[in-house]
């Protein structure tokens, strides 16, 4: 099996090789590339997601036929995808950070900024939260409800169906840390960054 984190010149996506390389031993090949070809014929695809909405799709819309790409391997082809922090942002109709941009549209809702209560909450939230666990999701197997999971982020995504929420953090709000539709999974925490429950939730993912 071989799985593929797409480098789109993101930020730095070193913890998240780092961690699929450590969990992936020597089962499965790991590839981080831009490569549409070596995309399309993965058998998992990893969106990380470093910076703004904005300059995320950006960085997508940059290298010619990768969104092309995306689009085939998690919609038509329904593989499974894996999207954190700003990639799971990405899969919104619309993120409003820096200005109004169209997002890949995979799970209709928007990315907002945090309401932060006047003052109350500090933006970004950064650091360790309990997760609550909504529903029952592969990613999340042997995962106990009320983990610690490590955030950096200022937005969250608001999905229309709240069907597809798999885990909520409380932040300001009860926000989306990860959502569940068919074939595509996404986590608004690190789990790259979440120490051993963390890479457990990127072996579920690699064991799909």
């Amino acid at each position: 099996m071989n799985i593929t984190i797409v480098d789109y010149k993101s930020g730095n996506i070193s913890s998240v090789i780092n961690s699929f390389n450590e969990v992936a031993k020597d089962k499965v090949k790991i590839e981080v590339t831009s490569d549409i070809n070596k995309i399309k014929s993965s058998d998992k695809v990893v969106l990380p997601g470093q910076g703004s909405f904005k300059s995320c799709v950006d960085g997508l819309k940059n290298i010619s036929g990768l969104i092309d790409a995306l689009n085939e391997f998690a919609i038509n082809n329904k593989k499974p995808l894996l999207g954190i922090c700003v990639g799971l942002q990405m899969f919104a109709d619309i993120g409003y950070e820096e200005t109004e941009t169209k997002g890949l549209g995979w799970i209709s809702g928007k990315v907002s900024k945090i309401d932060n209560q006047n003052g109350k909450y500090k933006l970004p939230h950064i650091g360790w939260n309990q997760i609550n666990i909504v529903k029952e999701s592969t990613i999340f197997k042997n995962i106990e409800n009320n983990s610690h999971m490590y955030f950096v982020h200022s937005y969250e995504f608001i999905p229309n169906d709240k069907n597809v929420i798999s885990a909520t953090t409380d932040y300001s709000s009860n926000i989306v840390c990860a959502v569940e539709k068919e074939n595509i999974f996404g986590t608004q925490f690190h789990p790259e960054k979440s120490d051993n429950i963390g890479l457990k939730i990127i072996d579920n993912f690699i064991s799909l």
